[in-house]
């Protein structure tokens, strides 16, 4: 039984910022959080510290980052809570995947050495590094051609935001990279490694996000050779063939690493694992049934079973994946919260701004009040959720998005409105798509960040997928999950858990609050999506191709530019 004196800290590197949670194993009470925005943030125009312009599509993030964000954090949590370092049982790392950075030998990574800092392949890829679209398209096309097993799993496509297609990118555009990086790895497994001094690659990024399966492991060196000849090796010479589970020791913290976080040298540390997928525990999601609905910069579904089912379109289909025992699906949307970002960003007149200042409430609380009085339909738009590209039913990130049904009557609460309907259309053709191919969706729990928030949001999802919609009680929830699988990775006999079921349990709960379905509004929204999937998949299937000509043109105009 876990004692009610010892915590494990949880740390959630996102898109934009670090978090850290320190957490009660016993209860899974929330003792103290810090969160540190990135002083780099993505980097997506210029390299840093340079006149380097980047290509379009590009998103990177300066390593240095990372390693000042757990330096800020974690003595900031342990200082205001005023927790014994004695009482810290272990550390859980969870990190946005895939994303990729090459680095010498002793992890040193190539972007911060003076010889490789101006070449952009050096640098951290981001997950919605978008420009190894063309990458991906023939690693699908080889797959397929070749009748390779793992592409089933992966819903028949392979996804520009993996690991793969950016490796090969690297390959192709950047020999000098390529050729000097001793390791092209995981975000997350470098953490560890820099808290450790262990290398470790994690299960759940090398099955989601790296091709590699429990039955096969990685594809064989016939299929690499057949991307290019000099990637035959690829995994033998860039990577490691040894996969960590979930919930296991990775090592311990070194000296020096305790000291940046004044915490106890030798404190265990856990495996790390992709951010949506630590947050499934968090959601109370660890038997079969369940969807665990993680809202954030974008949209992540994951769902558990028994058996495996060929799902089309998902972001993997990983035995161990999520929760040790069974099959983790993952599906998502490359937009959710970046997409209503975007719209307040450039898209509200000045006057809706002087109001919400008048009003002392944010942009998206006012537009969230004004959209809310409307009707659905009322707005006579209908939307496609594609601003950042399609991850799930189409894996294509050369979509873009949509608005049909601009008047000039049309105000910015009505296009808000659509945006937000558009993504829960989004969601439902994911659903829809997976009970279809047998895998049963009995209970949606959501959880995640600032979209939590949106109560309209909420609301027209659960009229939208016609469920009841529960929510999980934990403002972090990845960091959260990151501090389950600590516990799980420390053990019984140092205070922690058995199982990532049984932590889950006892340190992950819901709010007493659900969102019910409104019939009325079920029926107006089955009309909106069935003009929604018209417009999906007409552009989604190719048979109008006109998002991907302007896409083409608008890139060819801006290379020009850019030379």
């Amino acid at each position: 039984m876990p004692s009610e004196n010892k915590y494990t800290i949880g740390i959630d590197f996102g898109t934009e910022s670090v978090r850290a949670v320190l957490v009660n194993v016993s209860t899974g009470a929330l003792i103290a959080s810090s969160v540190y925005q990135y002083a780099h943030g993505v980097i997506s125009k210029f390299l840093p510290d340079s006149d380097i312009e980047l290509d379009p599509d590009w998103a990177l993030q300066h390593p240095q980052d990372y390693l000042t964000g757990l330096k800020r954090t974690i003595p900031k949590i342990m200082k205001e809570s005023q927790v014994d370092p004695d009482d810290v049982i272990g550390i859980g790392i969870d990190f946005t995947g895939s994303t990729v950075l090459p680095t010498t030998d002793d992890g040193t990574p190539l972007a911060l050495l003076d010889e490789y800092r101006t070449d952009p392949h050096a640098w951290p890829k981001l997950w919605k590094h978008h420009a190894a679209q063309e990458k991906a398209n023939q690693i699908t096309q080889l797959a397929s051609d070749r009748f390779e097993p793992f592409l089933d799993r992966y819903g028949g496509r392979i996804n520009a935001e993996w690991f793969f297609p950016k490796v090969w990118e690297i390959y192709d555009e950047s020999s000098s990279v390529y050729n000097a990086a001793d390791r092209i790895i995981e975000a997350a497994d470098w953490i560890v490694w820099q808290l450790t001094g262990v290398e470790t690659r994690n299960l759940c990024a090398a099955g989601y996000k790296a091709l590699w399966s429990k039955q096969e492991g990685f594809p064989l060196e016939t299929f690499f050779s057949s991307m290019d000849e000099g990637l035959t090796n690829v995994v033998d010479a860039k990577m490691r063939r040894d996969i960590s589970p979930l919930g296991q020791q990775a090592g311990e913290l070194t000296e020096e690493a305790a000291k940046w976080m004044k915490l106890k040298p030798g404190t265990p540390v856990a495996t790390g694992i992709l951010d949506g997928h630590a947050a499934v525990p968090a959601a109370t999601v660890a038997e079969p049934g369940k969807m665990a609905l993680i809202l954030g910069t974008s949209f992540v579904h994951m769902l558990l079973s028994k058996k495996e089912f060929r799902v089309p379109g998902i972001c993997g289909m990983v035995e161990d994946g999520i929760i040790p025992g069974l099959i983790g699906y993952e599906a998502g949307q490359a937009g959710g919260g970046d997409h209503f970002s975007w719209f307040i960003k450039n898209a509200v007149p000045y006057e809706y701004y002087q109001e919400a200042r008048k009003r002392k409430i944010s942009l998206f609380r006012l537009m969230e009040e004004k959209a809310a009085l409307l009707a659905p339909a009322e707005s006579g738009l209908v939307a496609l959720d594609w601003w950042n590209g399609n991850r799930s039913i189409l894996a294509d990130g050369d979509l873009n998005g949509l608005v049909l049904g601009y008047t000039l009557a049309t105000k910015p609460e009505e296009i808000y409105r659509a945006l937000l309907e558009a993504t829960t259309f989004g969601t439902r053709k994911i659903f829809e798509t997976f009970i279809a191919s047998g895998v049963p969706i009995d209970e949606i729990i959501v959880t995640g960040g600032e979209p939590l928030k949106n109560r309209l949001l909420l609301n027209i999802l659960a009229n939208v997928t016609r469920m009841e919609i529960k929510i999980a009680d934990f403002p972090y929830p990845s960091a959260l999950g990151a501090s389950i699988y600590a516990a799980v990775a420390a053990g019984e006999n140092r205070g922690g858990y058995a199982s990532v079921p049984e932590a889950s349990k006892k340190m992950a709960h819901l709010s007493k609050k659900t969102i019910a379905p409104n019939n009325n509004d079920k029926k107006t929204y089955n009309r909106l999506y069935s003009e929604y999937t018209l417009l999906h998949d007409y552009f989604g299937y190719g048979h109008n191709n006109a998002m991907k000509r302007l896409k083409n043109a608008r890139t060819t105009i801006l290379e020009k530019k850019h030379r």
